[in-house]
């Protein structure tokens, strides 16, 4: 119950707080660590954490501060549909961030450095000329190549759709914060390249939408590149210095119809000036419970798991609309599961009585050690939350009352 207190809280906090305009960076070298219980100067404020695990949150002016340019996408009616792409690469970054950037040293705040205007010209085909008659949107800072042969104005590629296929869909910046005196400075920041597995395409205006899947090699190879002119731009910003860390880390977004965001697949750092270290490959795995269309299961023994997991209660409780789990997989290991049972109940007592046995079934037949969390609803909202972290065998519960 003190976890889900904990998480409750936060998730109110993030209900309360309004995002404000753009923070002027210190360019301060100095760096202090925040405590665990919030710090406050004249101006900032940060939110304390709950456990080592999270970064807090940064206040200015007793507001939190969004990025204009989260979930931005070249196409929001196509590539952007699957709305589980964007928290799934925010999670994933701020995973891949710890490595970098300690808790217990830095806060998080989200991107304030690229604007939803710079992020737009940087989500566009590059121009060939200005004077062009462009058939998709481009710009002179475009990322994604040109629509023309060779970079010229006037030998359209025919077929650029899916021979020249916009890769990169949308840039996820998050920023990491050190306390500086009474002020806060920019400590690391974090990027995230989220590149189209699948290219969605119109041959005309609101005509038929098609699709064409990109090799990995292609993503690789264009990702890389890119990456190597995000940091080039991003350190010519005000309040980015020559020795401002730069995590970059490549997301591949998962089919719009899924129902599980994408994975990551590439991560470098650049520590000084324009140069990246070596890339470093990440092994990451998504996968739908039950499997479905014959589609092989990552791990047959947490499929069959969940499968003797899901049978048990709806077996119990035969009036369960349907029972789902997103899996996460690292290196082959099963890493977290989220479940959803969605049940008919509205009655107090049948909850409860249905939590506590849910709780006992998934300690009794989930696979043991990874991260799991179930919410329990129906067609009024959540009804209870039966979850148990990492390394732990005991589940804790929590049925929403009313007064």
């Amino acid at each position: 119950m003190k976890k889900f207190k904990a998480v409750a809280a936060l998730v109110v906090l993030a209900a309360v707080l309004a995002g404000c305009g753009k923070l002027n960076f210190s360019s301060d070298s100095n760096s202090t660590a925040t405590s665990g219980s919030g710090t406050s100067t004249s101006k900032y404020q940060t939110t304390g954490s709950v456990n080592s695990d999270m970064y807090q949150g940064v206040i200015q002016n007793g507001s939190y501060k969004t990025s204009s340019a989260r979930g931005l996408t070249i196409d929001t009616n196509t590539q952007g549909s699957n709305t589980y792409n964007i928290k799934s690469m925010e999670s994933g970054l701020q995973s891949i961030s710890m490595t970098h950037f300690s808790t217990s040293k830095y806060s998080l705040e989200e991107g304030q450095l690229i604007s939803t205007a710079t992020a737009k010209s940087w989500l566009m085909r590059q121009a060939a000329t200005t004077k062009s008659t462009a058939l998709v949107s481009e710009g002179p800072d475009g990322l994604n190549p040109s629509q023309y042969k060779n970079g010229k104005s006037g030998a359209v590629i025919t077929d650029f759709q899916t021979s020249k296929p916009e890769y990169l869909a949308t840039i996820l910046e998050q920023d990491y914060m050190q306390t500086s005196g009474n002020s806060m400075k920019l400590g690391g920041i974090s990027i995230a390249l989220g590149m189209n597995e699948y290219y969605y395409y119109q041959k005309k205006q609101y005509g038929a939408t098609y699709s064409t899947q990109i090799p990995q090699a292609d993503l690789e190879k264009y990702g890389k590149e890119m990456a190597a002119t995000v940091v080039k731009r991003l350190r010519k910003m005000s309040g980015v210095s020559s020795t401002t860390p730069i995590v970059v880390a490549l997301y591949k977004n998962a089919d719009q119809d899924a129902l599980v965001g994408g994975t990551f697949f590439a991560s470098t750092t650049s520590d000084s000036g324009n140069s990246l270290s070596s890339w470093k490959s990440i092994d990451e795995k998504n996968q739908v419970l039950p499997v479905v269309e014959n589609e092989k299961a990552v791990n047959s023994t947490v499929s069959n798991d969940f499968s003797n997991f899901s049978d048990a209660i709806e077996n119990f409780f035969p009036t369960l609309a349907g029972v789902t789990a997103q899996t996460h997989y690292q290196s082959g290991q099963l890493t977290g599961m989220n479940i959803t049972i969605n049940t008919q109940f509205y009655g107090l007592t049948e909850i409860e009585s249905f939590t506590q046995y849910v709780a006992t079934t998934a300690e009794k037949d989930l696979p043991s050690g990874a991260k799991i969390e179930i919410q329990i609803q129906s067609t009024g909202g959540i009804q209870a939350f039966v979850a148990r972290e990492s390394g732990e065998k005991s589940f804790y519960t929590h049925v929403f009352g009313s007064y």
